[in-house]
This record gives structure tokens, C-alpha cells and sequence, in this order.
């Protein structure tokens, strides 16, 4: 039976709770028949460590804390990958991103040219759109700069943000520095024109687009909103009033970092304002969450050290690896008359599951063939079950998940974390943090688990690790 809680619990409570919770808890009230507005949220290498709802009281986040009392906070989400254009492709298809050709992070370049989605690629905002949705984009892009990759050939109406991995937080310019040849450009674009806004801060100026597109919408028209913050990646920058939140004998790193979520959670709770103010709360579903787990690179630290300012905690590893901490990733959704106030759901979902879950929402025939994700209110609402295996895939590593058994081919290994076995295998409902290789243990599952892993292979088209 699935693992669902109910409001009334401790936190801590909520997250060891046995399998025996009952479903009864998940009072799902019957939704309006009108379709309801969709706003996506993504924040960039964002640790499930870096919100306050996951009992991390260090990092104050009072609106996504508040967006998790009312409705759904998962304990178990999964990034599709643990870098940003892959897992992001995966949100926008419901694929597992080496079916869509983006399979790790595309290239920033100043010659818009990056190949990214493809043409004529079905995508969230592209089914959106059919269906008669107003649909727009503000923020990171990342998966394609080419024509037929960008925005507004991937369904949305409006797009307001950049296509590179990063930019500078006030100039708003990519850098690349350190090799030949260096780069340096600007990337801020309104739909097809480039637009320049220096020195306004990147997370705010987000905000204010956002709440430009929500205060033109009415009731007559649903709109879908993808808000894809460029924080709290590199660079690692933040105004000295989001600052004064955090002590200052905090670690410098910690504290920028966490004053960088701060913003983003400054952002999120004016746009639940804005929502609420045109009388659109009750008809708007809001669904949060991390494109990937915080990050160690040295590029993003103040002393030129592996990075030590976001935190994926409890869980093992970063960024760019498949141990935990590269993708167990924070997520919470709020829909109004779906998913009761207070629900904590305990059990392993991915963001490919977006797509299908969203749409399904305002039209569960329009869920096009041929994705991977699985629409996951029937699995909250326990008449269907979860996905028997997840998968990944990260350069030479692979990851498979059955049940609570996760397998690693290939472990990543980290600064001052060296892993000396090729495959790993743990239990994750007894070793969360992925301490203890069980592999030697438990051989015939290892078996099972690599021949899973090879089909999986073969279906999305990548080469088998070795």
C-alpha cells in the first residue's frame, strides 16, 4: 500500500511512517470541471538540504514551506539526471532524456547554434498550447539554442530569459574563462529580441516577469507557466538584504547560497500572492521542484575548494554523480481539489512524471504516446502502482532502482570521495545515505539488476557501461 500521511503528524513523523498508512488519509476532493492554469517551477542545483519543509530549519523558506502545507511534499523525488539540460529535457517530453538526444549539459554558445529539443518534438508546452492554453517560459532555457529548439518553437507563446547554462547574476552575460578560447556574452532575450536589464538582479527580474504574465491572465483562457529559475547555480551571488537573513559567522558559501534560495522563495511566495489576489488559487496547479541535486564544483566556491554551499543531506554524493545527492531532489505540488493539504507522499517518483501528470489534469486523452513518465495522482490515490524501475544514465555510470534496491555501475567519484568498486548496490530504506556496498552480499540481485539495466540500454539507444 502507499506510504501517504496525513497533516496532523511531526515531520519527522511524516517521513518514517509505515507502508499501513491508509489512503482514506488522501481525502482527493473532486476538481472543478474547468481545466485548471499549470505554473512549473524549477529552481538549478538546488539541494533537497536547502529547504526548510525537509527539516533543514538552516535554510528559510517560509513559501515553499507554506506551498507544501497545502498540498503534496515528496520525500523520494527524482531528477532524471544529475545536470541540468538532461533532467530539464525530461520534464518538457516525459522521456528519459537519452531518448530526446540531450544527455548531459549543452554548451553555451555565443553563435546560437546548439542543438537541443528537437524539431517538431512533443513537449509539455507544446500539448499545452493544442489543447488552447496560453503558454510562456521566463527564465533558463538550456536545451537548445538552434531555431527549431528554442521557446517558441517548442510550444510556448512567450518567452522571457536566456539559452545558456548560467549567467551572471546582475550583467547577465555568460562567461567561460580558464580555457582557450574564452567566451564572454550577453543572453537575456524577449521572445526573439535581446533585451538588456543590467544591473537588476536575475532572480527578481524573474519575479517581476512572472507576475507581468499572471496579472494579464483571466478565467476565460488557462495558462501554463514554466518559471525556471537560474538560482541557486553559478554564479554564486546575492543582494546584501537577502544576506542579512543568514549570520554572519555562517560558512560564506553556506550563507550565499542559502540567501540565493532565500530570493527564490521571495519569488515563489509573490507569485501564490498573485495567484490568490485575481481569485485563480483554487484553479491553479503549482508544482515545484529542483532540476538536480547542489553541487561541488570548485568554480562555485569562494576559495577555490570543491564547493561546500548547498547540501543534499542526508543523502550521498552531488551533482554530475548517480549516488543520491546528484538527484533525489526537493518537490511539492499544491492542486486544489486533487491532493489533500498536509500530504506527504514517501515513495519514489521522477520528474519525467510531470508531463503526464500535468496535462492529465485538464485532459487525460491529450497525454501524448510514447513517453516514459506516468501520470501520478492514480499512484498518490493508490489505484495504480509506481514505476517498477527508474534508470539513469550520466556518462560512463548507470543507475537502476527496484523497489528500495539501488544499483551503480561505474560509482562518480568526488574530491576526498574516492569509490574504489565498480558496482555498487545498496539498500535505500535501510541505507539512505548509500554507505554500505552490498554488492559481494547479494550477487544474484546484482545480476538481475545489470541484465534490467542492459535492456534499458538497448530500448533508449546508449552503449552499454562498462
Amino acid at each position: 500500500m502507499p506510504n501517504i500521511s496525513s497533516p496532523g503528524l511531526s515531520r519527522r513523523d511524516l517521513l518514517t511512517l509505515p507502508a499501513v498508512a491508509a489512503v482514506a488519509n488522501l481525502a482527493a476532493q473532486t476538481p472543478g470541471s474547468r481545466p485548471p492554469n499549470v505554473i512549473l517551477i524549477v529552481t538549478d542545483d538546488h539541494g533537497i538540504g536547502d529547504v526548510g519543509c525537509y527539516e533543514h530549519p538552516e535554510a528559510r523558506t517560509p513559501n515553499l514551506d507554506r506551498l507544501a502545507a497545502s498540498g503534496v511534499r515528496f520525500t523520494q523525488w527524482y531528477s532524471n539526471a544529475p545536470i541540468c539540460s538532461a533532467s530539464r529535457a525530461a520534464i518538457m517530453t516525459g522521456k528519459y532524456p537519452d531518448r530526446t538526444g540531450i544527455k548531459g549539459a549543452l554548451p553555451s554558445e555565443p553563435s546560437w547554434d546548439v542543438q537541443g529539443l528537437r524539431a517538431g518534438e512533443t513537449t509539455m508546452a507544446s500539448v499545452f498550447k493544442k489543447m488552447g492554453y496560453r503558454t510562456a517560459a521566463f527564465g533558463k532555457w538550456h536545451l537548445g539554442s538552434i531555431e527549431a529548439s528554442r521557446p517558441r518553437n517548442q510550444g510556448f507563446d512567450e518567452f522571457f530569459g536566456w539559452y545558456s547554462g548560467w549567467l551572471d547574476a546582475y550583467s547577465h552575460r555568460y562567461y567561460q574563462l580558464g580555457s582557450a578560447p574564452g567566451k564572454i556574452f550577453h543572453d537575456l532575450w524577449r521572445n526573439e529580441t535581446e533585451v538588456f536589464e543590467e544591473p537588476m538582479y536575475m532572480t527578481e527580474l524573474l519575479g517581476r516577469e512572472a507576475r507581468a504574465f499572471l496579472a494579464k491572465q483571466t478565467r476565460q483562457k488557462p495558462f501554463f507557466q514554466y518559471l525556471a529559475f537560474g538560482a541557486p547555480h553559478y554564479s554564486m551571488m546575492a543582494p546584501k538584504k537577502y544576506l542579512d537573513r543568514f549570520p554572519e559567522t555562517m560558512d560564506r558559501d553556506r550563507r550565499t547560497h542559502l540567501a540565493m534560495v532565500a530570493a527564490v522563495d521571495d519569488v515563489i511566495g509573490s507569485i501564490l500572492d498573485q495567484v490568490k489576489r485575481q481569485g485563480m488559487e483554487n484553479d491553479t496547479v503549482i508544482f515545484f521542484v529542483a532540476d538536480n541535486g547542489a553541487t561541488r564544483e570548485v568554480r562555485a566556491a569562494s576559495d577555490a575548494k570543491p564547493y561546500h554551499g548547498g547540501s543534499n543531506e542526508p543523502f550521498r554524493g552531488y551533482k554530475q554523480g548517480l549516488f543520491d545527492g546528484g538527484m533525489h531532489v526537493p518537490a511539492i505540488m499544491r492542486a486544489p481539489g486533487r491532493i489533500k493539504p498536509g500530504t506527504v507522499w514517501n515513495r519514489p517518483m521522477i520528474s519525467m512524471d510531470l508531463l503526464p501528470t500535468l496535462v492529465s489534469m485538464a485532459d487525460p486523452k491529450a497525454v501524448p504516446d510514447g513517453i516514459d513518465g506516468q501520470n501520478i495522482l492514480p499512484v498518490v490515490q493508490g489505484q495504480s502502482p509506481e514505476h517498477e524501475f527508474l534508470f539513469w544514465s550520466f556518462n560512463e555510470g548507470r543507475a537502476v532502482r527496484h523497489g528500495d534496491w539501488k544499483l551503480l555501475v561505474n560509482p562518480p567519484q568526488f574530491p576526498g570521495e574516492p569509490v574504489p568498486d565498480k558496482l555498487w548496490l545498496s539498500n535505500l530504506e535501510a541505507d539512505k545515505s548509500e554507505k554500505s556496498n552490498l554488492a559481494g552480499q547479494q550477487q544474484q540481485r546484482v545480476k538481475d539488476l545489470l541484465e534490467k539495466l542492459r535492456a534499458w540500454e538497448a530500448r533508449v539507444g546508449i552503449p552499454a557501461a562498462k
